[in-house]
């Protein structure tokens, strides 16, 4: 995995241990995750892109909720997106993530993950934000979505924001996706659904979100 991204191989075993020991993050809590840049060193950064000309705190918290993702048909015209589009572009490494399929009136959990790749990668952005008072610079990210595939638009089929599906990056362009240099027509070929034959999904408890992080049982096919 350290060949893979191009970083010095203590610091992907310190993410392939958070990756092992947490089972699920949760984006509207602006966790602290793992992000892979043009950087050596794996980067850390809060899930909740704050643009780097946001004024106030107040206004930071409220704007971070608010770019939890970005989608790819309006990342290039939004304020928020449009620069760090452009030259902020991050990998977050995942195993899996999860999505509610609407049934009736039933909301079930899936776990939907890769069957060929142990750990995939969801394309980002990412950007810094100057605290006005403290001085202290934070670094922000969001993840990309794209329209959903078949298997995706199936389970992903109600909610706020239907038939989306995180915006993954093959193996082999992952590199490219950093690449500062890409024109937007470039950044523009990679916003496709990912190929649903590679992918597989299966339904999980209702009560996962209720668990503990490190709690296996969170990714267990529910009976």
């Amino acid at each position: 995995m350290a060949k893979r991204y191009k970083l010095k191989t203590n610091i992907i075993e310190m993410a392939q241990e958070i990756l092992d020991e947490q089972y699920k993050i949760t984006a509207f809590t602006n966790p602290i995750c793992s992000i892979v840049t043009t950087s050596e060193s794996l980067e850390i950064a809060h899930w909740g892109l704050i643009p780097h000309w946001t004024k106030t705190v107040e206004e930071a918290k409220k704007v971070r909720n608010m770019c939890i993702n970005a989608r790819s048909e309006t990342v290039f015209t939004k304020p928020a997106f449009r620069t760090p589009i452009l030259s902020k572009r991050c990998l977050l490494p995942a195993t899996g993530y999860f999505e509610y399929h609407h049934a009736n009136k039933e909301k079930i959990p899936y776990y939907i993950f890769l069957k060929d790749e142990d750990i995939f990668s969801i394309g980002g952005i990412y950007e810094l934000w100057k605290n006005p008072h403290t001085k202290e610079t934070t670094q922000t990210f969001t993840i990309l979505t794209v329209p959903a595939n078949e298997l995706c638009a199936r389970i992903h089929n109600g909610g706020n924001n239907p038939f989306r599906m995180p915006l993954i990056i093959d193996k082999e362009h992952e590199n490219l996706w950093l690449d500062i240099s890409l024109k937007t027509t470039d950044i523009q070929l990679f916003f496709q659904p990912y190929d649903d034959e590679r992918m597989d999904a299966y339904p999980i408890s209702k009560d996962f979100l209720k668990k503990r992080p490190n709690d296996p049982s969170i990714i267990e096919r529910a009976a």
